[in-house]
């Protein structure tokens, strides 16, 4: 249950085949990495969304926006819009979108430079992204 002051917000990194779920604390202050789901569909990706959401309560929801580099739409943006506006009935709390660029490129810096190698582990690269992304809408919001 939250109260008038949480500032739980869920970070999603959307993909079709995987989607990294990133969550802040309470206070709004750290973004640490949750959960990627593995789906087969968006309905699939629908649902354990909705999971999460119904066991982390949050108060808003940030979807990493993947803009092209001249900052016009991109495919990928459209697709989830389309995802949003399925999200938009079976969430009632605000849904944000910022922007993504090079965020999957800087998860996968930051874990080479802790000594990791990236290899087949692209769960975790989707779950730093989510952070990233959840990060970057907590530090514009500041």
């Amino acid at each position: 249950m939250t109260n008038g002051s949480d500032k739980t917000l869920l970070g999603i990194d959307y993909g079709t085949r995987r989607i990294g779920v990133a969550k802040c604390d309470s206070m709004g202050i750290i973004a640490s990495a949750l959960v990627t789901l593995e789906v087969k569909s968006r309905q699939q990706a629908l649902k354990q969304i909705c999971e999460l959401i119904a066991e982390y309560h949050p108060v808003g929801i940030v979807f990493g926006y993947p803009l092209l580099a001249s900052g016009d739409i991109s495919k990928k943006c459209i697709e989830i819009d389309r995802f949003i506006e399925l999200l938009l009935p079976e969430f009632d709390g605000p849904i944000h979108r910022t922007d993504e660029r090079y965020t999957s490129v800087e998860a996968q810096s930051i874990i080479h430079a802790h000594g990791k190698k990236v290899g087949q582990d692209k769960k975790r690269i989707d779950r730093l992204a989510a952070v990233l992304i959840l990060k970057r809408f907590m530090d514009e919001q500041q």
